[in-house]
């Protein structure tokens, strides 16, 4: 995937940076197919630059933090999306839709008469939760496996939001022709596969455990809604997924804690290791979110685990985050023993459409 929009700093503050976070998440919804969404965020973005009032807006325009770190547009266009969705608002029923509309007009009346409503949506990062990006962290495992770790995997996910990838061993895969998972599967995932097929290894998933600062509980309707609301609207197989994950997760619910993300790792990283297993550290578009000072310090627990780490009780890191260098998604991977370099396994889609396998550069 290749997006016109240009490389800032993704931590820059300042007016400049969230008329230019609009801009860029336009450019961006566009590139991953959501011409729909980037409508919403255009007149939105036309909305902030503009000289209307009200206590939304103005919210907007005075943003204290990191407004492209922070997905500042998307959390707007998710307070727009949860009115649409339940049903609340029929004027943007033609928005939604793709048909004509004075979308400026009828935004900038939402903002002002449902501002008691979407004010909250602003006070915390969008939930992405996305089952299709499971396919990226199996094809990492089976990556780790061929590298000769031992195929018997704890996974630990930080940012699991809902927990949908906490039960990827629950799915089923075809990637390029290597068939993971089990054959009465709640979901079964197909991306689009370019280049060689990953390696075919038999790999077993002994556990799993995640942490979010605010996690959602998909059996309470109204955080599902939230949820929901911050899939893009053209991907329509995305809401199929997530109805089948909340099944999934009604019937045995992920194992999901509510702590922020080093915390977390060096608890984890704490408890003892079953001998013949791999502990695997694993993220998904959720990187940026995490203060630098918890990024810090999950760095160095994670290089001092891994100078402990024994081809019995082995380490590793998987990450599917956005490379704002070169504008795209990278399935990164590394593991102790070994030097802990970080190794380019993929370019993958956000949300797991296609996968580009195969290319295998050290980053450092």
């Amino acid at each position: 995937m290749s997006a016109p929009y240009e490389f800032v700093d993704i931590q820059a503050r300042g007016p400049e940076m969230v008329a230019r976070a609009f801009g860029n998440q336009v450019e961006y919804c566009r590139a991953a197919g959501a011409p729909i969404t980037a409508r919403v965020v255009a007149a939105l973005g036309a909305l902030v630059a503009g000289d209307a009032g009200g206590a939304v807006l103005t919210r907007v325009r005075d943003w204290p933090g990191a407004p492209l770190a922070d997905a500042l547009p998307l959390r707007l266009a998710g307070a727009i999306r949860a009115l649409h969705l339940a049903g609340e608002e029929p004027a943007l029923t033609p928005i939604y839709a793709d048909e004509p509309a004075d979308d400026a007009g009828v935004l900038g009346d939402l903002l002002l008469r449902r501002e008691a409503d979407i004010l909250p949506w602003l006070d915390g990062p969008p939930q992405t939760n996305e089952v299709g990006r499971s396919a990226g962290l199996i094809a990492a495992l089976l990556w780790l496996a061929d590298q000769g770790l031992p195929p018997r995997f704890e996974l630990l996910e930080i940012g699991s939001s809902a927990g949908i990838n906490l039960m990827l061993s629950r799915y089923r895969y075809d990637l390029g022709g290597v068939v993971v998972g089990p054959d009465k599967a709640a979901i079964q995932l197909t991306p689009e596969w370019q280049g060689a097929p990953p390696p075919d290894c038999s790999i077993e998933i002994v556990s799993t455990a995640g942490c979010d600062i605010a996690p959602v509980d998909l059996t309470d309707p109204a955080q599902a809604l939230r949820l929901k609301a911050y899939v893009w609207p053209e991907h329509r197989e995305r809401f199929a997924r997530i109805d089948a994950a909340i099944a999934e997760a009604t019937r045995s619910p992920p194992d999901l804690v509510q702590m922020n993300a080093a915390d977390f790792v060096a608890q984890q990283l704490a408890r003892p290791q079953a001998e013949g297993t791999t502990r695997v550290l694993m993220h998904s578009i959720v990187w940026q979110y995490v203060p630098d000072d918890q990024q810090a310090r999950i760095e160095q627990v994670m290089a001092a685990a891994g100078a402990a780490a024994t081809a019995g009780n082995a380490l590793a890191w998987v990450a599917l985050e956005a490379n704002r260098v070169v504008h795209h998604h990278e399935l990164v991977g590394r593991h102790w023993p070994g030097d802990g370099t970080p190794h380019r396994l993929a370019r993958a889609h956000p949300h797991g459409a296609w996968i580009g396998w195969g290319e295998f550069d050290r980053l450092v």
